[in-house]
């Protein structure tokens, strides 16, 4: 498939509205915004951004969209889901081309995040037959005690560039089966995907009658984010993005006693043990460091190296790195893809600067690619340097292919390198060593929201519940049971005798 094929049947046009209470496109007097993909630089087309009026319009018609959608039986809801599913199954290779043409990733690797899209439809199909509460047994005679969960309202979706279809759906798939409608603020700088998404669950939305709000749109830059964040009609705002993005969500939707859930940024690590199977360690340290052009929230960033495998990794990394392919990420044969756009790439200079200054040394060296095939100027070279973990541009995310070397002794030591960033989203650890396994996974190991163990940082199923703690925001989306953070939980008491016996034995008799 060509990309203008899949454009087409996505419905994407040179110029599209950007403003959606579900079927329904509203005309705004705002500005528009250009999508350029960073493979080649071409304009791919014009985005109609959202004004005040168009936003207050959506807000309401998802307001009156939920007080139809929330008494909808469960089941019925997931129904519609799994349609979803299957809408996604028949349209994966034009929108993960899409994913891929205006994002930067990998074909491969945009064709893997509809696949999450599937896979969460798929999970939340199930999820609509078992939103479960819990019985208890009251102190008092003749009383039952139960808990259940109720739809919440209107959520909130602020999505990152780099997952431009996913995220939204890790969201808007349970909180519709929990009965809630969604609001999605795509990044500004992917806003076709979110057009191409809306125009396949439109069709399906159509056919089940379901009513216009339940799944809307709001493309614009950061104050349209501000205006959903302070909204005291939408309960839940899930943001993904960066940490000064999410302490300005944050604020202003406990400002007013709102639910944020958030999640921000990684620094995440891999623990190369001298008991490591080394094969399994670099391929996945190479997958963590260069997928997605290092632009994912879990990209590997930082290598801790045991002392005694410490030169052999080296080595093997020198190697792997030389053998990758940099170019258009719609030809197979290319590992690594571009960033998103110029802005990204001054950001990778400006931290291979800050590398050379505070005292690292580079095992690979980076740079912008440049020539034919590169004319963009969003391709660079992932970079490698042996580093120190207490040097402030290895504190920092720096959003770009730029792994770092630490060599460690003990795993004591290991385990603090690791800890010792202010984020806390993935780790992992290479090791053969049962022993060595559970200390990670202890109490006093890793402090991230995802420890994994002989895999690397990046990959996450949909089954578990996914998120980080510390500046990653605490947030946790997905699987296990993510689906509580779209319902309001409510604990219910029956008095089914004659009498009314007080809690903790009070007596009041009159």
């Amino acid at each position: 498939m060509e990309i203008k094929s899949a454009l087409k049947q996505l419905g994407i046009k040179s110029t599209n509205p950007g403003v959606s209470t579900g079927s329904k496109w509203l005309k705004t007097k705002s500005a528009v915004l250009k999508s350029y993909s960073p493979a080649d630089g071409s304009l791919i087309g014009t985005v109609q951004t959202t004004d005040q009026k168009a936003f207050e319009k959506v807000v309401t018609t998802s307001k009156q969209a939920f007080e139809k959608w929330r008494t909808v039986p469960a089941p019925k809801r997931g129904e519609v889901v799994r349609q979803v599913g299957e809408a996604l199954r028949a349209n994966k290779e034009a929108l993960g081309m899409l994913v891929s043409y205006e994002m930067g990733k990998s074909f491969q690797e945009g064709l893997g995040e509809v696949q999450e899209m599937i896979d969460i439809c798929d999970f939340a199909v199930g999820l609509s037959r078992q939103l479960h509460g819990l019985t208890m047994h009251s102190e008092r005679p003749l009383h039952r005690m139960y808990e259940q969960y109720h739809p919440l309202g209107p959520v909130g979706i602020i999505s990152a560039f780099n997952f431009p279809v996913a995220v939204w759906s890790w969201n808007a798939a349970l909180a519709w089966v929990c009965g809630d409608t969604c609001i999605w603020k795509p990044s500004e700088k992917t806003p076709l995907c979110s057009i191409a998404c809306q125009n396949i669950i439109n069709d399906v939305f159509k056919k089940n009658d379901v009513p216009e709000g339940v799944s809307c749109i709001v493309n614009g830059d950061y104050r349209v984010g501000q205006w959903l964040s302070s909204s005291e009609e939408i309960p839940l705002i899930s943001a993904t993005g960066s940490v000064r993005m999410g302490k300005a969500v944050g604020t202003a939707v406990m400002q007013r006693l709102g639910r944020p859930l958030l999640e921000l940024g990684g620094n995440n690590a891999i623990i190369i043990s001298d008991r490591a199977n080394l094969d399994i360690a670099i391929r996945g340290a190479l997958f963590g460091a260069v997928g997605t052009a290092g632009q994912r929230c879990t990209t590997t960033r930082r290598l801790i190296v045991h002392e005694k495998v410490y030169a052999t990794v080296k080595e093997k990394l020198r190697k792997a790195y030389g053998q990758l392919h940099i170019g258009n990420p719609l030809d197979p044969k290319n590992h690594v893809g571009p960033l998103i756009d110029k802005l990204a790439v001054q950001h990778y200079l400006n931290a291979l600067k800050a590398i050379k200054k505070q005292g690292g040394k580079f095992l690979v060296e980076g740079g912008v690619v440049t020539g034919k095939g590169y004319e963009s100027g969003c391709y660079v070279k992932p970079a490698i340097a042996e580093v120190k973990n207490e040097f402030p541009i290895v504190q920092q995310e720096t959003f770009a292919p730029i792994l770092y070397l630490i060599k460690y002794k003990t795993l004591d030591e290991a385990i603090r390198i690791q800890n010792g960033v202010k984020q806390g989203l993935s780790s992992a650890i290479m090791t053969t060593s049962m022993m060595e396994m559970e200390q990670f996974l202890a109490t006093s190991g890793s402090d991230c929201g995802i420890a994994n163990v002989n895999i690397g940082t990046s990959g996450a199923e949909i089954g578990g519940a996914f998120g980080g703690e510390k500046e990653t925001g605490g947030g946790r989306e997905s699987g296990s049971d993510a689906w509580k953070l779209y319902m309001r939980r409510q604990t219910n008491t029956i008095n089914y005798g004659t009498s009314l016996p007080l809690a903790q034995g009070i007596k009041f008799d009159v």
